[in-house]
């Protein structure tokens, strides 16, 4: 089965940052929610159509949760529990709280490299590792 590793390698206030790798190659960057977090594990993905990403894949048995997916996004809050990608980690200004803030960059072509190294598979193994 396909093996993909996100290493988590930061987790400052403003979310969990971690690199996700497909075998050994590093593709992209991710940020999560710290009210969220998925335990260090390995965990089976399998393929789903969400009604608010689309094509993606869920994330299964994470204890006590479900719907926990790989989608777009900036920042922590744009997710409850789920892995937001993106090709860079850069400071964006959050008008809400008018404030810089750490996040991810470029997630829609971070998303569709995703999609792009997962055509034809149904499900992968994912390693859940905190480093550092």
């Amino acid at each position: 089965m396909r093996l993909f590793t996100l290493l988590r390698i930061a987790n400052p206030e403003q979310g969990i940052f971690g690199v996700l790798k497909d075998g050994d190659m590093p593709f992209c960057v991710t940020v999560e929610n710290n009210a969220f977090v998925i335990p260090d594990g390995d965990y089976i993905c399998r393929r789903v159509n969400s009604p608010k990403f689309g094509n993606t894949f869920e994330i299964t048995n994470v204890p006590g949760r479900s719907n926990v997916l790989f989608h777009g996004g900036n920042w922590e809050e744009d997710s409850t529990g789920c892995i937001v990608l993106g090709e860079k980690f850069e400071p964006i200004w959050d008008e809400k709280r008018k404030r810089l803030k750490e996040g991810v960059m470029e997630s829609n072509k971070a998303f569709s490299e995703f999609k792009e190294r997962t055509v034809g598979l149904v499900t992968f193994s994912l390693k859940v590792r905190t480093v550092g």
